[in-house]
């Protein structure tokens, strides 16, 4: 049964006529948005024409059991079990979110979606039901689902530019693991990036910088 709840994002930088970047990043499994943005805040600090949001998956639990209330708190975008309706909730919200966004900047204004982990396969999937399109994708630590339809993912990623990050020592995905990606790409007519860094499965700020950088037109 649909049901009205209350959905929370965080945010960097102020939307205003001078904006002329959005990223929209969504956290990996277990992450709270309002921790998660932290690792963009060097980006919005020294480029206030860069308006970062970060929304939160609707799902929060505590990662190590209860504790009393006291236990650490994270957030899933999904699971397996009526995970449909997850997916139809969060590519809801999320659409939703983006229509409040981008109605107080520009038209012309860049968008770029980065997923971490868990979030790549949200970015996947809410992209493929967008109702606007990004100018890049950044899929870090974290790839297309397995399950999304060909077809749908071909049309998405149609000149479309596609960025694969990954630590070198990164604990959940295999340098075979990443060459499916690529190659799964392939096959849908994308050449992908592929940015490496030294570290694990986390987010790197060197890195980062060189993606919004890169976003950035003079």
């Amino acid at each position: 049964m649909p049901v009205t709840r209350t959905a929370r994002y965080f945010q960097l930088g102020e939307l205003s006529a001078a904006t002329r970047q959005v990223w929209f990043v969504c956290h990996g499994y277990g992450q709270l948005a309002a921790y998660f943005i932290r690792h963009f805040a060097a980006l919005s600090t020294t480029d206030s024409s860069l308006v970062v949001v970060a929304p939160e998956g609707l799902s929060r639990f505590y990662l190590q059991g209860p504790n009393n209330g006291r236990g650490r708190i994270g957030a899933t975008w999904m699971t397996r079990e009526d995970r449909l309706s997850e997916i139809d909730d969060y590519v809801g919200y999320l659409n939703q979110l983006a229509d409040t966004i981008l109605t107080h900047v520009p038209q012309e204004v860049r968008v770029t979606v980065l997923g971490f982990s868990q979030g790549a396969a949200t970015v996947s999937r809410w992209l493929a039901r967008a109702r606007f399109r990004p100018v890049r994708l950044i899929l870090w630590a974290g790839a297309f689902p397995p399950d999304m339809d060909f077809t749908v993912a071909t049309q998405l990623v149609r000149n479309l530019p596609v960025t694969l990050v990954c630590g070198d020592d990164d604990e959940f995905i295999k340098p075979t693991d990443l060459e499916q990606q690529r190659a799964f790409l392939w096959s849908l007519g994308v050449e992908p990036e592929v940015v490496h860094f030294a570290g694990k499965h986390t987010l790197d700020a060197n890195v980062l910088h060189k993606l919004h950088t890169k976003g950035v037109v003079t």
